[in-house]
């Protein structure tokens, strides 16, 4: 593989992406570049994204610590349908910024796999700045009982927040490649290796 192969990953919460990218990075060598923590870092007191919106949410949304209350930023968020459309042009263009020149150092370095992952991938058209797309799938029964497991929701927030993303049958209309983690994760290996093996770099 000569030129850096960029991966566009996304899927349904509870569909397994993180053992994914840890089997991508550990096994591949693979360069991760997750989204949220993107933005989560912009959003630090040192990053570019700190000052524009606590000057659109206002002083008290900067905890005693100097650092930005995410809850209550969250919360007006939700009840507020501008300040979210304002908060969304502050964000978004920065982790596009920040992304790119991630993507570019990554090239300058000479890395060969590149990872862009994000549950709202397509719904932001990363898919666009990647080679391709990869659908991180898992039947919804097993997305259930993961986010029981790990995170202790119940059913009504299971719904809710699967509800709230694209549909399977988005996913893959937009995919170019589908990955089925519902089972073992053996099983998940060996569908990576494939595709991977198909561009040269296993």
């Amino acid at each position: 593989m000569e030129k850096m192969l960029k991966i566009g990953v996304t899927g349904g919460v509870g569909a397994g992406k993180s053992l994914v990218l840890s089997y991508l990075k550990e096994h591949h060598g693979a360069r991760i570049i997750m989204l949220d923590e993107v933005g989560r870092e912009l959003m630090q007191p040192d990053g570019a994204c700190f000052k524009p919106v606590a000057d659109l949410f206002g002083p008290d949304v900067v905890k005693p610590d100097g650092t930005l209350d995410r809850p209550l930023i969250a919360k007006r968020m939700l009840a507020d349908d501008d300040l979210r459309i304002k908060l969304n042009g502050i964000i978004h263009p920065a982790v596009l910024h920040e992304t790119m020149n991630r993507i570019y150092r990554a090239e300058d370095e000479g890395v060969r796999l590149l990872v862009v992952e994000s549950a709202i991938l397509l719904e932001t058209n990363y898919g666009a700045i990647c080679d391709e797309v990869w659908y991180i799938y898992a039947d919804v029964k097993v997305r259930a009982a993961r986010l029981r497991a790990s995170r202790g929701y119940d059913d009504a927030r299971i719904r809710k927040t699967m509800e709230a993303q694209l549909s399977d049958e988005e996913f893959r209309k937009q995919a170019d490649h589908v990955i089925d983690n519902s089972g073992d994760f053996e099983l998940t290996r060996g569908q990576i290796d494939r595709v991977l093996a198909a561009h040269g770099e296993i």
